[in-house]
């Protein structure tokens, strides 16, 4: 399917409305109310609703059971947040099978949207595993019973999580991850909207424990702890997000004012959730190709000895 084809049929009003009910600022029947008003020449509400919701099929890159992988879900203790945080952890197959010890390799914390842990944030795991990192992906929602295999219930869920517990939960994930004996020490963060605004917020909180972070379309780090980011900070904004992209000249003058390594880019004809590619009329194949490719460099250069 050409996707990009598919694409101009969906109206942008449309993909902006599916933005916003599943980042909870309208509700499910103000969605499919809003809808109707571009259910004209054959497209109908509920092929509208088939196309924007995910498929998280369609997004698989990498398969469950692929072998040049090693994944398993482990549980991390969080005193200051909800207990625990369960996660996906994926890392390269160690063909060494002389001794017990894997080679040490940089972790990357792998942070969902705001509806939990879903396939295509473990599918992300797997794609850093395939680039010879160790990759996390906490799941926000395992003190309400984890990812409930639907994106709306997830989101419902996720909005009854204490914001500043869920933090703490995501914080003891990376110095989880950080401590582990098969870490090199160096770890980086990313995340998708909800993911990307906490990729910011963790550079704030680790300061020297986090190498680095390539936030995807996320809401900056707060001024007031800007100072404290030790980072190296990797900006990915859609051009069509105009909320977002255009508070990043805001954003880059406070790294700028403390002087933290960063780079930021705005993509062109790219929506929110342009990475996305489970979400195929968000998604934008040449600009999410162009944003994996420099943050992959963007972490090696900064967690990996020189």
């Amino acid at each position: 399917m050409d996707q990009t084809n598919e694409r101009k049929k969906m109206p942008a009003e449309a993909v902006d409305l599916y933005s916003q009910f599943i980042h909870g600022d309208i509700a499910r029947r103000d969605f499919l109310d809003g809808l109707k008003r571009f259910a004209v020449g054959g497209l109908t509400v509920g092929a509208m609703v088939e196309a924007l919701m995910p498929n998280y099929a369609l997004g698989q890159q990498v398969r469950k059971d692929d072998e040049r992988i090693k994944v398993s879900y482990e549980t991390v203790p969080s005193p200051d947040g909800n207990g625990y945080i369960r996660g996906y952890f994926a890392r390269p197959f160690s063909q060494d099978t002389r001794t017990a010890t894997p080679t040490k390799l940089p972790g990357v914390i792998v942070i969902h949207e705001n509806r939990g842990l879903n396939p295509h944030t473990e599918d992300v795991a797997r794609r850093f595993a395939l680039e010879n990192f160790m990759a996390f992906a906490p799941d926000a929602l395992s003190s309400v019973g984890g990812y409930p295999g639907d994106d709306f219930k997830g989101g419902e869920l996720f909005g009854k999580i204490d914001g500043a517990k869920r933090t703490q939960d995501f914080v003891a994930a990376a110095r989880w991850l950080k401590g582990r004996a098969d870490c090199n020490g160096k770890i980086a963060a990313t995340g998708f909207c909800f993911g990307g605004g906490l990729s910011n917020t963790l550079a704030g909180i680790l300061g020297p424990d986090l190498a680095a972070a390539a936030p995807f379309y996320g809401t900056p780090t707060k001024a007031e702890e800007v100072p404290k980011i030790k980072a190296a900070i990797l900006i990915h904004h859609g051009g069509l997000d105009k909320a977002l992209a255009g508070g990043y000249p805001a954003q880059e003058a406070e790294l700028k004012k403390n002087k933290i390594k960063y780079e930021g880019h705005i993509y062109p004809d790219s929506v929110h959730g342009f990475f996305n590619d489970a979400t195929p009329e968000r998604y934008n194949k040449v600009t999410a190709q162009q944003a994996w490719t420099r943050t992959i460099e963007w972490f090696n250069q900064n967690t990996r000895e020189a």
